[in-house]
């Protein structure tokens, strides 16, 4: 990979967000790492990621609380939950609100890379379609608004985009 993926973790088994991180910074990706919700919120705000890898069952905010608000927020990251807990309708659940896959603890490490690199190509996919959209769209504009026009229809892109 020339640039590694920006992956957000969150576990609230200290112990198995450590090891998870260390195991997957090895293979390249940019690891940052939240013990709770709260945290993972926060540091989706402070910074941008591609990835967000989430525990479903965390006290406070559960993991589908979390992958709702990251999914509200940043319409690019892409979600995979990571779960001891789960069952097919808290699987189904998670996937109509956004997740792109759905693992049972334990995992094997080679399937976990393998859908985060999926993951990874869907949302460099999706971003790519949106911004060849927004391309044709300014095209569109530059040959038949005035340079105000112009500035104001990106302002409002750039309002959409966020």
């Amino acid at each position: 990979m020339s640039k590694k993926i920006k992956l957000l973790i969150v576990d609230d088994e200290v112990k198995f967000l450590e090891s998870i991180a260390k195991r997957l910074e090895l293979r390249d990706f940019n690891v940052t790492k939240a013990t709770n919700g709260q945290e993972a919120i926060d540091a989706a705000h402070n910074d941008k990621f591609d990835l967000a890898l989430l525990d479903l069952k965390m006290p406070g905010m559960n993991g589908k609380d979390v992958l709702k608000m990251l999914k509200d927020e940043h319409k690019y990251l892409e979600v995979i939950i990571l779960t001891g807990h789960g069952s097919m309708d808290s699987a189904v659940e998670c996937t109509k609100l956004g997740a792109f896959s759905y693992l049972p603890k334990p995992y094997e490490l080679e399937k976990l890379i393998d859908i985060l690199q999926q993951a990874y190509e869907a949302r460099l996919r999706k971003k790519f379609s949106a911004d060849q959209a927004r391309i044709e769209k300014l095209t569109s504009l530059a040959t038949g608004s005035s340079a105000l026009g112009i500035l104001r229809a990106m302002r409002e892109m750039d309002d959409d985009e966020k």
